[in-house]
């Protein structure tokens, strides 16, 4: 087991790391849409929100040496389901064409009042000659 902080990514808020390697797995925490920098939520909408996850999820990825085609699974955790259509749509246009299984469910309150968090759970392949 490996612990990863990802050193561009933003700092948790909380007492965890930004993804846990065991095996062949990365599973990754949530990402809200925290600016890095400021660790101000960054983005008025769902799409500018969503866009803004997955920079930080592709930071935690990059920090173990996978992108986000490696993405084997994702948890989606709305605020306001009325946001899945535009969330949906963001979501495909920054996978494209991968499309890894995936949960989302809309839940009371996210971390800061993010209107979204994504984790998710990549494969690390192995290099074969």
């Amino acid at each position: 087991m490996e612990t990863i902080f990802a050193k561009d990514a933003p700092e948790a808020i909380g007492p965890y790391c930004h993804a846990m390697k065991v095996g062949n797995l990365l599973f990754c925490s949530g990402q809200t849409p925290l600016d890095p920098k400021t660790m101000k939520i960054v983005g008025d909408n769902i799409s500018e929100q969503t866009e803004r996850v997955f920079k930080n999820l592709a930071t935690v990825l990059a920090g173990a040496g996978l992108g986000l085609n490696d993405v084997v699974k994702t948890n989606v955790y709305l605020k306001d389901m009325k946001d899945f259509k535009a969330m949906n749509e963001k979501y495909a246009q920054i996978f494209a064409g991968h499309r890894p299984a995936r949960t989302t469910i809309a839940v009371k309150q996210n971390p800061l009042d993010a209107l979204v968090e994504i984790e998710c759970i990549a494969e690390i392949r192995q290099v074969t000659d």
